[in-house]
């Protein structure tokens, strides 16, 4: 997800319809299909590519799409079938490894691999979880949204909570300290949404300011901290009397104020 400028064309009103409300049964099925494990997973639909369940999974047409590995078939040929997108509003998450060059001078190259690998296990398990879909894996970076269509009017609410799932889930509450250290930033509002790519392969994306501002905000939050605009903590319902800071980030003209969360200070009620 960047801050692009979003393409032209597609059917924007059945891309609105189906972002902002999509389908009940599609959650259901995609809730089951979270439980099942393990990763890798579709990022729509998280159906498991692996594990016991993948040979029932590739019976119903959720196996690996040719042309885009982080897809499933179905979910691919639907996406093809109707290209284009639309502004809508949703969260979006931005997980990232603190030092990672250090970590990476310090350990053999197989073992800082595999704490990559671990690291993009732990995290996406956290996104799923919380009715979330993940974008890409940038580096040692995840980028991951929340959209209506899976994660319901309280988008703002499950992105948070899975942000703070990622900080326990990396150890940040345990008394020996974090095995990797990992710092979140999360912010809400309106983007661009939708698919993009040529005849080679195609994707599933969101652009625009917003996107942005998570991006910056994740760069920016310290090992163990969740950053998030003032406007993703007033959707997800918290505390308005939390302290706020102004940041000044990369490419804004304006100071950004935030809202600065560590695991245990907050618990997020995303039903």
């Amino acid at each position: 997800m960047s801050a692009e400028r979003p393409p032209s064309g597609g059917d924007e009103a059945y891309w609105r319809d189906f972002l902002t409300r999509g389908d009940p049964n599609e959650r259901r099925f995609r809730r089951l299909f979270s439980m099942l494990p393990h990763g890798p997973r579709c990022k729509l639909c998280a159906a498991p590519f692996a594990g016991a369940a993948a040979p029932v999974m590739r019976v119903i047409g959720k196996r690996p799409a040719l042309k885009n590995q982080t897809l499933c078939n179905g979910c691919f040929v639907h996406m093809e079938k109707h290209r284009g997108g639309a502004e809508v509003d949703g969260s979006y998450l931005f997980a990232d490894i603190r030092g990672s060059t250090a970590l990476a001078e310090r350990l053999p190259p197989v073992e800082f691999r595999a704490l990559i690998d671990r690291f993009y296990a732990t995290t996406s398990r956290a996104v799923f979880d919380h009715e979330g879909g993940v974008d890409k894996f940038v580096g040692d970076e995840i980028v991951a949204f929340f959209l209506p269509v899976t994660s319901g009017p309280r988008h703002a609410a499950h992105a948070v909570a899975a942000a703070l799932a990622i900080l326990r889930a990396t150890g940040h509450a345990d008394d020996r300290g974090p095995w990797v250290p990992v710092g979140v930033g999360v912010s809400s509002g309106r983007a661009w949404v939708g698919v993009v790519g040529d005849e080679k392969r195609i994707d599933i994306t969101a652009l625009g300011d917003n996107v942005n501002i998570a991006a910056r905000l994740g760069g920016a939050a310290k090992a163990g901290e969740v950053l998030l605009t003032v406007e993703a903590a007033a959707a997800a319902q918290l505390d308005p009397d939390l302290e706020r800071r102004s940041l000044d980030l990369k490419g804004k003209s304006m100071p950004t104020d935030v809202v600065s969360l560590t695991v245990g200070r907050v618990e997020v009620e995303a039903a």
